[in-house]
């Protein structure tokens, strides 16, 4: 399944050249990588990125991530993906711009709904 990370392109880029993406603050902070389903990733954007320009959506196949990720309980007692560990830029399958509409709500890319 694919799973999606929604960071501030600047984050992403200097992911893009160290080759790793560590986490944003909130993840650092968590001790994870929070990642959203394609059901939860419209929600994610609305409660924590209302507004937000410059984000990148990045996409990755779940399988691929190993022991490292675990689905666990959270809002609304739905299952979140939370990676424990970095997260190589090589595992990304995509990435693409989160823009805002005239309304300030994100469009989500095609291949992502």
């Amino acid at each position: 399944m694919m799973i999606y990370k929604i960071l501030p392109e600047t984050e992403w880029a200097a992911a893009q050249v160290a080759g790793v993406f560590n986490g944003s603050g909130i993840d650092l902070a968590d001790g994870y990588i929070h990642f959203s389903t394609a059901t939860q990733m419209v929600e994610t954007a609305a409660k924590h990125f209302t507004g937000k320009a410059n984000l990148m959506l990045v996409a990755v196949d779940d399988t691929v991530l190993g022991d490292g990720l675990k689905y666990e309980v959270s809002r609304g007692g739905a299952l979140f993906p939370h990676l424990f560990r970095p997260l190589s830029v090589s595992e990304a399958c995509w990435a693409r711009p989160l823009p805002l509409d005239e309304n300030g709500v994100h469009i989500f890319p095609d291949e992502a709904l």
